[in-house]
């Protein structure tokens, strides 16, 4: 199946540099989108080290016997000492880390792997379905029922990271096959889009604007007309059944 994507990246209203990136395999092969923290030197680096570091790994393994999962696994395993080597040579860099969400064309079916907040989305028809899981204290909260989607939307902690690249501790990475047919799109994003944009918003976006770039560009002018108090780095992808 044929894939068009487009990637664009906006520093938002209110912040002054931007922490994300993201990354765009020439062929199709893989999308990166990170985002960083730990102050403005921090956070850039620690994004900008995380994709770099996944990108050459990915490619570096590509046509190896090791499975899709492994690689993938490896390649943000890879990110993450890349990270930690970082703060140990620059301490005031000693608190950056980054979210992350990389989707994988390598076998017949796709795999994606995230770490913390960035999301995979996947609509179908009219029906937007987030595929990853937010490693935050909020959805944890969810999944224990103690509080609702709605209350975690407005929530203090609801950037509380559980789990992001940078940590001495990190030890397993979520990798989950993506299920896709001809006419899907999907859409990889930092949660400067998904702070200010409801699901809803979103699938409407993605339903009523057929070209990648133009779904982007609306994407983003609107989390930033929502308020853009972060950085917004969106993914659009659309397959094609005719490829």
């Amino acid at each position: 199946m044929k894939r068009l994507s487009t990637g664009l990246t906006d520093v938002g209203v209110v912040r002054k540099v931007n922490q994300d990136n993201y990354y765009i395999d020439p062929e199709g092969r893989f999308f990166i989108v990170a985002d960083g923290m730990g102050g403005h030197a921090g956070g850039e680096e620690a994004s900008h080290l995380a994709t770099q570091t996944i990108q050459a790994y990915l490619e570096k393994s590509w046509h190896t016997a090791e499975s899709s999962k492994i690689i993938l696994e490896q390649a943000l395993l890879e990110a993450n000492q890349a990270i930690i080597n970082d703060q140990r040579q620059h301490p005031a860099r000693s608190d950056m880390g980054t979210t992350v969400v990389v989707l994988l064309f390598r076998d017949e079916q796709p795999l994606c792997a995230h770490i913390g907040d960035s999301r995979l989305y996947r609509l179908r028809g009219a029906k937007l379905d987030q595929i990853t899981e937010d490693h935050t204290w909020v959805a944890l909260a969810i999944r224990m029922g103690e509080i609702s989607p709605d209350q975690a939307r407005v929530h203090p902690w609801r950037h509380v990271l559980a789990q992001c690249l940078g940590r001495e501790d990190l030890r397993q990475i979520d990798v989950q096959p993506v299920q896709i047919q001809p006419s899907d799109r999907l859409l990889l994003c930092s949660d400067g889009l998904t702070e200010e944009l409801s699901d809803q918003v979103i699938a409407s976006q993605l339903k009523s604007i057929r070209v990648c770039e133009k779904a982007a560009a609306a994407l983003i002018n609107a989390a930033k007309e929502h308020g853009g108090r972060d950085n917004i780095t969106v993914i659009v992808l659309s397959i094609d059944g005719s490829g």
